[in-house]
């Protein structure tokens, strides 16, 4: 970027250089009766408002003069030695006090922050960065590629038309997904800030999403994490010399165990009805102990191997998340490769497996009937919104430790891209491996294959007690699936720990590590409910209903407000502002129109059609469903309750109260600068 230029003039050597702020919307702060006072002795004459300056200016402007220990003015600073210490004071921290130096009069903070329910926040710490532009891009990559990639695009993938189902994907990805995502990395790159507080600088009334966004990362967090403590526990269990799911003659196997690779059943059974292959049983009777729970009104006990293992996983996560984006952004060098380097193996042998090519055959065969389901299009968008992350709070968060000037715009359709390729890789990794179970049990693909965990813990589990070195295959993918968990759990989770430091700078900001242990602390907690015998269910329960609509809502109201309240005009200047460009019309387009209608459907059909909530055959209890939505509810009910609070706390007739609840009320510290107190000079890069 290149520097920019600021009109100064010859100052007395008593006076000072000073930075002032200006409100959003471009206009000067003597223009605007809500802005920062500045006003001349009598015999000042000024007789041309001060220019306006951008956000990038005044951080570079407060930054450079701030290590220098001045505050702008480096020549007429060592002509103020004796300046006494409250003033020093009150100019290096933003004091209330006017300061006056010859012809100039400045008062650094505005004369109301306090409007619409907005309460006056703590002074902002310095923002850390990341050490490279690299560790965002893989941040950012390992977020979006999750176990989902690996489970959930593949079997939508073939029961949804196979081929065919690409289409109705690609046109989400460009409507949806894509725009939704580069515009969250716009917004936080832009104005810093978290989920929270970054309503502040967008539309007040609506800074109850950010908190709607923690409360839905912490239900994300009691069931993601025990996903990965199941991970653990099956790398501890590939420490053998033998895959202990491999056979049936193990005290957690009943009369239902089958191994139709061998051909020898358990108890002499040899009934091919109601059986079960040795890794679901090794699964569901013996990781989870399934069969010791009847459904959500009688959980059992928490599972003590898994609660260790749960605890081990908080611990990495808790090390990694304590010191910011610096320490988490060196752990994403290996957790964001290390899964790219498991699926190539992963491909090359599955490939080579007799069989595969059926399965990858059934993977790609399209089925052009499917397309006209509404359905179909329904299960792609999802896929979609879920795969690339919009609305998490996440990517506002990465993208706020990102340099002013960066290309998000280029990281957009980076990651996104690579995000895509990483779920139809991963396709062909499992299909190649279902068409191998499919050849060697003399089934159907469709007969193997299955969706969620399943597909993961048993279909892929069993298959890899067939291979030559299983212990070997089995250490490495369960390496993968812990490495692709964590990379989801780390964004997360940051995106409510960057959000309520953002917000309380000095009472949580400063006390980050104390921070971090509290949250994972409540999480811990609360995950260890999907620890216990009955914890499949209350996990499925909480995939359904703990984002879906929520998460969808979420985004919609982000579109919404961004394109029509805090206006296009305004996006498209912080875009330009930031990237030197202008977005085009593609953007615009999908932000205004296509995007809050493609979400508006999506919300509809999730509301109108709820997916149906089950487990294999077990049947939920009726007033599952009903706590379901109560869990979705009490996320999504915190941003009209804050709207309401907003505009009772504003003051006024309702089009004023209105006006302070609508528009940005917090304003970053913007330079205006008085042309008779500045000579020309320029900020360095």
């Amino acid at each position: 970027m290149d520097p920019v230029p600021l009109m100064t003039s010859e100052m007395d050597s008593s006076t000072t250089k000073e930075v002032r702020s200006t409100a959003v919307d471009g206009t000067t702060a003597a223009e605007n009766k809500n802005s920062w006072k500045i006003s001349s002795p009598p015999s000042s004459t000024v007789e041309s408002p001060p220019p306006t300056y951008s956000d990038v200016t005044a951080a570079r402007a407060v930054a450079t003069h701030q290590k220098n220990g001045n505050v702008i003015g480096e020549k007429n600073q060592e002509n103020n030695v004796d300046m006494d210490d409250e003033r020093k004071e009150s100019i290096m921290t933003n004091d209330s006090m006017s300061v006056t130096d010859g012809n100039c009069k400045v008062s650094l903070i505005p004369e109301s922050n306090h409007q619409g329910g907005i309460e006056p926040t703590d002074e902002p710490v310095e923002r850390e960065q990341w050490g490279r532009k690299l560790e965002f891009l893989l941040s950012v990559i390992g977020f979006a590629v999750d176990l989902g990639n690996v489970w959930r695009f593949p079997y939508i993938c073939f029961k949804n038309g196979g081929g065919a189902f690409l289409i109705p994907y690609i046109i989400m990805v460009l409507c949806g997904g894509v725009p939704m995502f580069y515009l969250e990395l716009l917004i936080g790159q832009y104005h810093r800030s978290g989920c929270i507080s970054i309503w502040k600088k967008i539309c007040p009334m609506f800074k109850g999403v950010g908190y709607s966004i923690c409360v839905m990362a912490l239900y994300v967090s009691f069931y993601y994490n025990t996903i990965i403590a199941w991970s653990v526990y099956y790398l501890y269990s590939s420490l053998s010399t033998s895959l202990p799911w491999a056979d049936c003659n193990h005290e957690w196997a009943d009369e239902r165990c089958y191994n139709p690779l061998d051909n020898i059943t358990h108890l002499n059974s040899t009934a091919k009805r109601d059986t079960q292959l040795p890794a679901q049983q090794f699964f569901e009777r013996h990781v989870l102990e399934l069969h010791k729970s009847t459904g959500l009104n009688d959980l059992g006990v928490p599972r003590w191997q898994i609660v260790i293992c749960l605890f081990l996983v908080f611990i990495m996560l808790y090390f990694t998340l304590w010191k910011g984006v610096r320490s988490s952004g060196k752990v994403v060098w290996v957790t964001a490769t290390f899964p790219y380097m498991v699926l190539l193996v992963l491909l090359i042998r599955g490939c080579t497996l007799p069989g595969a090519s059926k399965g990858i055959k059934f993977y790609l065969t399209p089925d052009w009937a499917q397309i006209t389901k509404t359905t179909v299009w329904f299960d792609a968008a999802t896929q979609v919104f879920f795969s690339l992350g919009p609305g998490f709070g996440t990517l506002i968060a990465l993208s706020s430790y990102n340099r002013f000037d960066n290309n998000c715009h280029r990281d957009a359709i980076l990651t996104s891209v690579v995000n895509c390729l990483t779920s139809f890789i991963a396709g062909f990794v499992v299909f190649s491996v279902l068409g191998y179970m499919a050849v060697a049990q003399d089934k159907d693909v469709k007969d193997v294959a299955t969706q969620g965990p399943g597909l993961l813990f048993v279909v892929y589990g069993q298959a890899m007690t067939q291979f030559g070195g299983s212990t070997v295959f089995s250490i490495i993918f369960f390496s993968m699936l812990i490495t692709l968990g964590l990379d989801s759990s780390f964004g997360g989770l940051e995106a409510v720990i960057t959000a309520f430091c953002d917000e309380f700078p000095n009472k949580v900001g400063k006390r980050r590590e104390l921070f971090v242990f509290l949250f994972l602390s409540a999480s811990f907690l609360g995950a260890l409910v999907t620890t216990t015998q009955g914890g499949m269910y209350v996990l499925t329960l909480l995939e359904i209903y703990a984002t879906g609509p929520a998460i969808m809502t979420v985004v919609l109201i982000e579109a919404v407000a961004l394109s029509w309240i805090y206006g296009m005009k305004r996006l498209c200047g912080d875009v330009k502002e930031m990237l030197s460009f202008s977005p085009g019309i593609f953007w615009v387009s999908t932000w205004a129109y296509i995007s809050p209608l493609f979400l508006l459907v999506m919300i509809t059909m999730s509301v109108a059609f709820p997916p149906p909530l089950e487990y294999g055959d077990h049947k939920f209890v009726d007033w599952a469903t009903s706590l379901g939505w109560c869990i979705t509810m009490s996320s999504m009910s915190i941003t009209p309750i804050y709207m309401l609070y907003a505009y009772c706390t504003a003051h006024g007739s309702f089009k004023q109260r209105w006006h302070q609840i609508s528009q940005p009320q917090e304003v970053e510290r913007r330079t205006v600068l008085n042309a008779e107190c500045l000579q020309m000079g320029e900020f360095p890069e």
